[in-house]
């Protein structure tokens, strides 16, 4: 199972991620979880205890420099595009309760769609995590898709786009659509998240376009809570967890039809 998570900032994308990536293991699946973001915080939502010793794979000057044969930031030089990356998941991940994580930072210099050692390095990872891996993949997107392209996009399970109650969600859930299908990621399903009451359900039910509803998950102070206390969302809120799992539930019925 390879799940891509998407959404607008602050809309729950993290806390979708550790919720999966927890009801996965659950389910006795090893778990490979992706930070993508550049605002990276899934190591401490999924309880790692210190997060910012994980250095961001787009940080490694030097793996970079010996797996591509170019130094980081270097455009038009000639370098390696299908570096070696099979070793790298197994050597780079961190652990916490059975879910290893991997950074992989932004592409500073140039842009996220740059051709340059970082960037191919980054893509030549993904495509290695979704078409060759046999764990379940999590990656823990930003609201644009720029570690996805062409050639891996149909390896992705779900694009599962986090959406709350309100306009500029829904508007970022549509761009989200159209970037997909730029890449023929047509697989897609959304989850409502920080949901208050049906009428927050019924409103999303009638105004999402194009994208299937795979859930939805409450607004929760716990959450929130969590959060300040640098704790994992699911930590005394196991039915969050078992949301998680019935979303999950859903998408491999949906795989196997």
């Amino acid at each position: 199972m390879k799940l891509a998570i998407s959404g607008k900032g602050g809309v729950g994308k993290t806390t979708l991620t550790a919720l999966l990536a927890k009801a996965f293991t659950k389910r006795g699946y090893r778990v490979l979880a992706i930070d993508a973001d550049p605002d990276a915080n899934l190591a401490a939502a999924l309880g790692y205890a210190h997060p910012e010793k994980i250095q961001p794979i787009a940080e490694m000057a030097d793996l970079i420099e010996e797996r591509t044969g170019a130094k980081p930031g270097t455009t038009g030089a000639v370098f390696k595009m299908n570096p070696k990356v099979d070793d790298l998941p197994d050597k780079l991940s961190a652990e916490v309760d059975g879910i290893r994580l991997m950074r992989m930072g932004t592409v500073k210099k140039g842009g996220g769609g740059c051709v340059c050692p970082e960037s191919t390095l980054l893509r030549a990872l993904v495509q290695h995590l979704l078409i060759e891996r046999t764990d379940v993949v999590l990656l823990d997107m930003e609201a644009g898709i720029e570690h996805l392209g062409r050639g891996t996009s149909q390896f992705v399970d779900r694009l599962v786009v986090v959406l709350e109650p309100g306009k500029r969600s829904l508007e970022t859930a549509d761009k989200i659509r159209e970037l997909a299908e730029d890449i023929r990621l047509l697989k897609l399903g959304a989850v409502g998240n920080k949901i208050r009451d049906p009428k927050d359900e019924a409103f999303l039910d009638k105004n999402l376009k194009d994208i299937p509803l795979l859930g939805f998950l409450p607004f929760r102070d716990s959450i929130i809570r969590a959060d300040m206390e640098e704790r994992p969302p699911f930590e005394g809120s196991e039915d969050l967890v078992e949301l998680a799992d019935q979303i999950i539930e859903k998408i491999i019925q949906e795989k196997a039809a």
